[in-house]
């Protein structure tokens, strides 16, 4: 069998799983608050001044709103290039934390499949997998349903996002997409507060931004999702590991 039907087969496969299906199913109530944001995002792009190859770029390979947007006023208004490179990784040290979570599920997988699905890790995905596989145990079935989710919300984001490069010239400025943007991620930041450990990082994110407000080229944005990250790490411990040890130690203390 040619590599190439071997694909085929493959996705045939993935597409009929009812794991994809259920994964599909589970992100699609999110999908507007996705594809408003994908809209502003694309937007915003051209209204910083790139140009069309470089935002179209930007949205497939980025593929990461809050630090694209994060990004976007600095270079509109000249910042250096470290300033840029260095609020992108801040804005996306989250992730820090939920690759410490996903690592119990996906770290038997080989290292080119997780650099893959790494790239389509996102906060939403990250929400809706840990309520379906609250324990940190490997299941099969885990790597389809994290497909199936990814899958649907990457075509809402790049839809909107490309529509949004393309039309930003014929967007009026009376549409007010800016404030459905910040709409969008109020709605969005607002399914992520799930636990106290959550709702802690949110609070102190906002009064960091506010004490750091004066700072040039937005750098209050580094400051809130620094201290942020510091207080989810803080809250959430090791990442869940302390779960995982009891759990495999138990049977070590039966025996």
């Amino acid at each position: 069998m040619s590599r190439l039907a071997s694909w085929r087969s493959d996705l045939t496969h993935l597409l009929a799983d009812p794991q994809f299906r259920r994964g599909m199913h589970d992100l699609l109530p999110m999908t507007p608050g996705i594809a408003a944001w994908g809209l502003v995002t694309g937007v915003a792009m051209i209204k910083s001044g790139l140009d069309i190859p470089l935002a179209l770029l930007m949205s497939l390979v980025v593929f990461a709103g809050s630090s694209q947007l994060a990004s976007l006023p600095l270079l509109a208004v000249g910042a250096p290039m470290w300033v840029v490179w260095l609020t992108s990784f801040v804005v996306n040290l989250r992730f820090v934390i939920y690759s410490a979570q996903w690592r119990w599920y996906f770290g038997g997988l080989s290292r080119a499949k997780r650099l893959s699905m790494a790239y389509f890790a996102a906060d939403l995905n990250y929400v809706v997998f840990l309520k379906a596989w609250p324990e940190p145990e490997p299941d099969p079935r885990q790597v389809p349903y994290f497909l199936g989710g990814i899958s649907l919300m990457w075509i809402t984001w790049q839809i909107p996002s490309i529509a949004g490069i393309v039309l930003a010239d014929s967007v009026p400025p009376a549409w007010g997409l800016g404030f459905a943007g910040t709409l969008a991620l109020i709605g969005l930041t607002c399914t992520l507060l799930v636990d106290r450990a959550t709702w802690v990082a949110a609070a102190v994110a906002g009064l960091a931004a506010l004490a750091a407000f004066a700072l040039p080229y937005k750098l209050h944005i580094i400051v809130a999702v620094a201290a942020a990250v510091a207080a989810g790490l803080m809250m959430d411990g090791d990442g869940g590991a302390g779960r995982r040890v009891g759990k495999d130690a138990a049977p070590d203390a039966a025996a």
